[in-house]
């Protein structure tokens, strides 16, 4: 079986023309990585792929010269020129290496491809999730897996970086990753791309050996005993992950590439098929099924997520606007969160007693959230939300609750909505809606049942500002009628200020009920409040197995730590502004405010949809919902915008929109909107905003 190492070279480059053949430490860069290349256990033989352009001549005459074989091929379809030097050189294993990075660690590649054979696996990288410092990447792939991404990669995209369609295709390829031992090290980059990385490589090769490659802890050694230099590498941030290794005078594009793709979901609708034979409606969340998506137009599972953006299993990407129905709060496999997990996965995950985390978390609790003075744990929102009810109820003597907004789905809330079936008609007559902003009718549904009320529960703002000094009267209006307060803030908890809507609107509540981004995907919730309430938990019973398990606490601690020191909640309201105010500028442009607007603040708006003359809501929601898949944009029912949502991902959101609403305003005004649809539209689950 042979493995070739393919080492990727080329002389243009944007911000550091001929950097491969610059002289580093008294060698070529390009030679650097061959040297480390050579010293990758079970590496056959080493080559250089590089273009067929004149400019490019120089690398295959320094390979003659350093008797290394050179490949050259198209210079944008570089996955075409791997495949084709695997094949001439007969190629059973391929590990894919490029000349930009000088300090590759021959160690740290030889386990990337034991992984991929003991694995079994068709791909495997170090890469990604970015846990290496930037310029030890090494990805290894089967020469099958290649080949296969050869004949069917069709992506501008795909062919110029080599490995996305393995990346990604993962029901095909069946990804391995090598994880870093050393957290924390994947914000720094050994990379080779302009003037101030190549100084700061310069010192570092001054102190290493001249007669062998380097270890990355040969690197880390340095950088310990030289903090002048490691402040230097520290302001040069890092890269983007293996498609970022090669630049590209192009300008900059999203990963879709420069043209839209022709997006399939045969595997999709396969695994529907499959799924709804043991699961009704084959998922486990209304809001994820089937029904909430354009039939036969839509992706239906997901393989992955990193950042900001999601793969289906079709190997289709997009920019995500549905962040797992607002837990992802922070992005997809986020450094510091995975970090704890891993960290705690090490002691365990369920104890038979309590462990430390739970009073660590219910301190920090305790600390950021102005009702909080006691706390305890659930797994989901109506987790939270029934406790706090349950203890309002414990707390009054009384049974009857006024609700405001969406709390759940137990008896007691659930049966209040159109999706009452299975509740119990006695259950549902304890539960009272009334709308919000009007603190009249509030008044009028407590005094209708004196006494017997003994809790109001509301989410503080959905999509509708609270008017000035409402919060304030639904306070005073509760507790003169002697129920509890309750704030259901699963969703605003977290995203509109790390201590909720009640820290941003200055009204503190009895209890309140924290969730989704509370543990970045992480099946978490919290019931916080006064203590004299709380303390009924020690008679109510509140109690599972799974309270106290160890991972979503530990990943609860991190994300509170995170928020604590870096501007996650500011790049909330900053990203989610911008895209709002793009979108505005949108509906206005096609003269479509009277069917599209966007509501609720900037970390979460929430996209309404009326009727048009031509067509009614429904029918709008499906064809909108389809063009913005069809370009990229997971989008439900507005935008849950998240942390590592940056710039391009915002760009593509606005050129969603922009195409989208183009052919919608024109199927509108011709009438043809309807008979566009491949399928039936789209119907709520229920409407609660």
């Amino acid at each position: 079986m042979t493995t070739i190492a393919v080492i990727q070279a080329r002389m243009g480059s944007t911000r550091l023309p001929g950097k491969v053949l610059m002289d580093l430490g008294g060698i070529e860069v390009l030679a650097w990585v061959v040297r480390a290349a050579r010293k990758i256990a079970r590496v056959d033989k080493v080559v250089v792929a590089t273009s067929v352009l004149n400019q490019d001549d120089p690398i295959q005459k320094w390979c003659i010269d350093a008797a290394v074989t050179c490949h050259r091929g198209p210079e944008l379809d570089v996955l075409a020129r791997f495949a084709a030097a695997a094949k001439a050189e007969a190629a059973d294993f391929v590990i894919r290496l490029t000349a930009d990075c000088p300090f590759l660690d021959p160690h740290v590649c030889g386990q990337v491809l034991a992984l991929l054979k003991h694995q079994g696996a068709g791909y495997a990288t170090n890469a990604e999730p970015r846990r290496w410092p930037d310029g030890l990447d090494c990805e290894a792939m089967t020469a099958e897996a290649l080949y296969q991404a050869d004949r069917e990669a069709s992506r501008d995209f795909e062919r110029e970086h080599v490995t996305p369609y393995l990346r990604h295709n993962r029901r095909r390829t069946k990804p391995a990753f090598l994880n870093c031992p050393i957290p924390g090290i994947g914000s720094q980059r050994w990379t080779l791309d302009t003037p101030e990385d190549f100084a700061f490589l310069s010192e570092v090769a001054k102190l290493l050996p001249s007669d062998a490659p380097p270890s990355y802890m040969d690197i880390l050694d340095i950088l310990d005993r030289h903090p002048k230099l490691a402040e230097q590498q520290a302001v040069l941030g890092p890269a983007s992950g293996p498609a970022a290794s090669e630049d590209t005078s192009a300008p900059p594009q999203t990963s879709q590439g420069s043209r839209v793709p022709d997006y399939s979901f045969e595997h999709s609708n396969q695994m529907l098929q499959r799924a709804m034979g043991t699961i009704p409606l084959g998922t486990q969340t209304f809001s994820k099924a089937y029904t909430q998506f354009p039939r036969d137009n839509a992706p239906l599972f997901l393989s992955h997520g990193r950042g900001g953006r999601v793969w289906d299993i079709d190997g289709n990407e997009y920019v995500d606007l549905i962040c797992g129905l607002l837990p992802v709060v922070l992005g997809y496999c986020d450094a510091d969160v995975d970090a704890a997990i891993e960290s705690q996965l090490a002691n365990g995950i369920s104890f038979s007693l309590a462990s430390e985390l739970e009073a660590k978390l219910a301190e920090q609790l305790v600390e950021i959230i102005p009702c909080a003075e006691m706390v305890r744990f659930g797994k989901n929102g109506t987790d939270a939300t029934s406790a706090a009810i349950r203890l309002a109820r414990a707390f009054t003597g009384r049974d009857d609750v006024a609700v405001c907004g969406y709390h759940g789905w137990q008896d007691w809330y659930i049966g209040s909505t159109t999706r009452h079936k299975g509740v119990p008609k006695a259950v549902r007559d304890l539960t009272h809606g009334f709308p919000y902003n009007d603190i009249d009718a509030l008044q009028t549904l407590l005094s209708s049942k004196p006494g017997q009320f003994a809790a109001v529960i509301m989410e503080p703002m959905s999509i509708i500002e609270p008017a000035s000094g409402y919060l304030e009267l639904v306070k005073d209006v509760a507790h003169q009628h002697g129920a509890v307060l309750v704030f259901d803030e699963i969703i605003t908890g977290f995203r509109f200020s790390l201590g909720g809507a009640q820290k941003l609107f200055g009204v503190t509540p009895d209890l309140a009920s924290f969730g989704k981004a509370m543990g970045n995907g992480m099946p978490i919730s919290a019931i916080v409040g006064r203590a004299d309430i709380m303390i009924e938990m020690e008679e109510v019973f509140f109690s599972g197995t799974f309270g106290g398990e160890a991972l979503s606490l530990a990943a609860a601690i991190a994300v509170i730590d995170k928020m604590s020191r870096e501007p996650v909640i500011e790049s909330l309201w900053r990203t989610g502004t911008n895209i709002a105010d793009g979108v505005d500028k949108e509906i206005a442009a096609h003269n479509l405010s009277d069917v599209f607007s966007l509501r609720g603040k900037p970390p979460w708006k929430v996209l309404q949809i009326g009727d048009h003359p031509n067509a009614g809501s429904a029918i709008i929601k499906t064809a909108f919902l389809r063009e913005m898949l069809s370009n990229g944009v997971l989008i439900g029912a507005g935008h849950n915008v998240c942390h590592a949502h940056d710039a391009a991902d915002a760009a593509t959101v606005l050129t969603a929109y922009q195409q989208s609403l183009d052919l919608i305003a024109s199927r509108l005004e011709d009438g043809s909107l309807l008979s566009s649809l491949d399928g039936p539209a789209i119907e709520p689950v229920f409407s609660v905003r």
